[in-house]
């Protein structure tokens, strides 16, 4: 099982990378966060 977490800090401006990202490395789990 693959778990990823990405600390999305707005995650609008970069959509795109998280999506590329996320078919590069298809992970089963996935935990987005975003740190104040």
């Amino acid at each position: 099982m693959k778990v990823a977490t990405w600390n999305i800090n707005n995650v609008v401006r970069r959509v795109d990378l998280l999506v590329d990202w996320l078919r590069r490395t298809e992970p089963d789990v996935v935990a987005l966060q975003e740190l104040k």
